[in-house]
């Protein structure tokens, strides 16, 4: 796309690029073939749901973290779900088995609950412990499942000799965004503590965090570790990336609404929201990308921005941007790579609109999947 392609495109906008996404889709498919494990996407880090009859033609699934997850991936999928949360909630525990072909319980504890109502439900449900291996290169804490008092996952003291009976498959998610030698790196520790007990089940979840569809990632030594894995213990393997399927492939579409002297810093206010409409840059934190604009360069010629978001959240603002010409009110900005976790995560605070979803075509025409309005912010109130 080019920045005349946004200007029939509303703003503010989501804009998914469907041969990007296609791209992406390629490359996962490819490891699936080559390795033998199963790919599947988590919805917690892409859920456009109206682009899931594409993925279908190319992974293996997906994974839920949640009954509403599932449910989306029952309805609008056609398929059963893989299903993990931190915890189940009693009333919802029908609904969740429903809509799943596997069950992660986070806890012995949560097993134990529920493992009744598995043996008696209608069809199999294969049900996995996760696990925590106690091992992650992971330098933001808030991404950390392995920090000291984490409660996502059974570390091996307190599973003993044998796993309970019924309990066929292990789950880790310890990666974030991180390539396949971190994987490998972690699987030391995984097989370490758990290597006995692999031999004993039928499936292994490595969760997400495999950023395989980013450039310089080792394909071929991640599809090495899970045939390894596979022929070692006789295994099903699948991983369930998130942002390795909306990787670079789309953007958020904004607009100038006005710019202030801030006591001698210009900034650029526009129409979406960094904590509403981009959390993870504020959580994370990282710096967005923004066409035609580089790291504030001073003592030159550019001219110089703090972006702020339309929120009267103080720190609602991300700087600061070096463009080559003035920004003026109206102007077209293009947030890069923002459908991966960015999406999922909006929220309407502040009473903001929520920026409109919508697709690029390979035919170079735009496709509007929904626009929000009064009654989305009403109805999470």
């Amino acid at each position: 796309m080019t920045i005349n392609d946004f200007k029939g495109i509303p703003s503010p906008c989501f804009v998914l690029e469907e041969k990007l996404l296609k791209r992406n889709l390629d490359i996962l498919k490819y490891v699936q073939d080559q390795s033998g494990g199963s790919i599947i996407v988590a919805l917690k880090g892409f859920s456009m749901y109206r682009m899931f009859p594409l993925l279908k033609q190319y992974l293996a699934g997906a994974t839920a973290s949640s009954l509403n997850e599932a449910r989306l991936i029952f309805e609008e999928m056609d398929c059963l779900a893989h299903t993990y949360a931190p915890a189940y909630k009693a009333d919802e525990f029908d609904e969740v088995m429903r809509y799943s072909s596997h069950i992660t319980f986070n806890s012995l504890n949560q097993y134990e609950q529920f493992k009744d109502k598995i043996a008696c439900f209608e069809r199999k449900i294969s049900c996995g412990i996760r696990v925590n291996p106690q091992y992650a290169e992971v330098s933001t804490d808030m991404y950390n499942p392995c920090i000291r008092g984490s409660r996502l996952g059974v570390t091996r003291d307190l599973i003993g000799e044998n796993l309970p009976e019924g309990i066929e498959g292990l789950h880790f998610h310890t990666l974030c965004e991180n390539d396949s030698h971190v994987l490998e790196r972690t699987l030391v520790h995984v097989e370490e503590k758990f290597g006995d007990l692999l031999h004993k089940v039928k499936w292994l979840n490595m969760g997400g965090g495999h950023l395989m569809t980013r450039q310089g990632y080792d394909l071929e030594h991640l599809i090495g570790q899970i045939k390894r894995l596979k022929e070692t213990y006789n295994i099903e393997v699948t991983l369930e990336p998130g942002s390795a399927i909306g990787w670079q492939t789309g953007y958020l579409r904004s607009t100038v609404l006005d710019i202030v002297d801030a006591q001698g810093v210009d900034v650029a206010i526009l129409d979406v929201s960094f904590a509403a409409h981009m959390p993870d840059t504020l959580e994370m934190p990282y710096k967005p990308r923004i066409w035609g604009a580089t790291d504030a360069v001073e003592g030159t010629s550019k001219h110089t921005y703090r972006m702020g978001g339309m929120t009267c959240l103080a720190g609602d603002f991300m700087g600061d941007y070096s463009f080559d010409e003035p920004l003026k009110v109206g102007d077209t900005l293009i947030f890069d790579d923002m459908i991966h976790y960015t999406m999922v995560k909006t929220t309407t605070f502040n009473g903001v609109g929520l920026p409109s979803i919508g697709v690029w075509r390979e035919n170079e025409q735009f496709e509007l999947f929904k626009k929000f309005g009064f009654e989305t912010y009403k109805d999470r109130l």
